[in-house]
């Protein structure tokens, strides 16, 4: 790619663009306004007016959703993962519906990834311009279910969706056809039917901000002098390169999601993936430093505590990042796929750490160096 290619994959905060009428909760006085974004794919969004910043297939989406206090995303179900990273306030996070609810609350750096074909809604409960993330899984997700609940009560507001997954919405004069087929939602014993997850049970998917668990030597270049990375898991296995790296949700995503934290004056140095990757910046300030076919694509990112830039980085490219401001640089890496993500290292670096005592085994694992040139060859 060239540095205008590059460019085009920068998704500033302020960039984004929403529907309120993704899906036909918003004809629902307790869901409405919902404001629906779309960064990384289209999402499960039911409205082809769906503003999209990035529709290239990266193996996964990512969305973003934000509703005010008191209001509700309704039950529905998703084929695909479906995991709500929060970067803003509180919400309940809710799942079941079987026919009894069960729920949880997360905060600010929290993660939950919410088991497939069960039913999930959530609520704000904390500040009016709280904000979730969304992971999504594969580019094809297969859309969502919407419970019997919000489909009852979107026709009682007079709006309908369709077998085909069309909204009509009579109040504004568009007509219902006599021969047309709504869609029919599963039953109250069908979605009794459908596995049960306890709070126990769900409570090994939420993986709480203040329990990660943070490793200084998850990357080969950590130990450099002005590196100094540090990698936490949450879903899948990813870039982490430390040898007893266990995610707290390990079944397959068709994504892993890992948190990068980089202290300032810090940085990632000189590598490649062969996988794409987004990055969401959640504090601080961050320079990518990326090889384009004309030279090199430089973008600054910014984190706050109401708005995050993200970036739709493309496979194998080389790229570093590097802190630039004066507090640690916290970012939300999602790569595509579920095997463990091979890091091609600057041959530089590979010399810098080999001098340090380190090296990678043949697991592609961060070790010392003189255990690794023992191994048998």
């Amino acid at each position: 790619m060239n540095t205008a290619q590059l460019q085009q994959r920068f998704i500033p905060f302020s960039s984004l663009r929403y529907t309120t009428e993704a899906f036909i909760d918003y004809a629902i006085e307790e869901c409405a306004p919902k404001y629906n974004y779309a960064l990384i794919g289209p999402g499960v969004s039911q409205n082809p007016k769906q503003p999209v910043s990035l529709r290239e297939p990266h193996g996964f989406q990512l969305g973003g959703v934000s509703i005010p206090n008191g209001k509700t995303n309704p039950p529905h179900m998703h084929f695909t993962c479906e995991v709500f990273m929060c970067f803003r306030g509180d919400w309940q996070v809710k799942w079941g519906f079987n026919p009894d609810e069960k729920h949880t609350v997360i905060t600010a750096g929290d993660v939950v990834s919410v088991p497939t074909w069960i039913y999930r809604a959530f609520t704000n409960v904390g500040v009016d311009d709280g904000f979730l993330f969304s992971g999504l899984g594969r580019d094809d997700t297969g859309g969502i279910l919407w419970g019997p609940w919000t489909i009852d009560k979107a026709r009682q507001a007079g709006v309908y969706l369709t077998e085909d997954y069309r909204m009509i919405d009579t109040r504004r004069g568009e007509v219902l056809p006599k021969d047309v087929r709504l869609l029919e939602p599963m039953s109250a014993q069908e979605i009794a039917d459908l596995e049960d997850w306890s709070p126990e049970r769900m409570a090994q998917r939420v993986v709480r901000f203040a329990n990660l668990n943070w490793s200084t030597q998850a990357l080969l270049d950590s130990v450099l002098p002005g590196h100094g990375a540090s990698m936490a898991p949450v879903v899948g296995l990813g870039m982490h390169q430390g040898r007893a790296v266990i995610p707290p949700v390990a079944n397959a995503h068709g994504m892993s999601i890992e948190w990068l934290r980089i202290p300032p004056g810090g940085r990632v140095g000189r590598h490649r993936l062969s996988n794409k990757q987004a990055l969401v910046l959640k504090q601080g300030r961050l320079q990518l430093q990326v090889e384009a076919d004309d030279g090199v694509f430089t973008q600054d990112l910014i984190g706050t505590d109401t708005a995050w830039d993200a970036y739709a980085m493309p496979a194998d490219h080389w790229r570093s990042l590097v802190n630039t401001g004066d507090q640690e640089a916290l970012v939300l890496l999602l790569t595509s796929g579920d095997e463990k993500k091979v890091v091609t290292w600057d041959a530089a670096i590979v010399d810098q750490a080999a001098r340090l005592g380190w090296a990678l085994d043949a697991n592609a694992c961060t070790a010392p160096k003189r255990f690794v040139d023992r191994a048998q060859r």
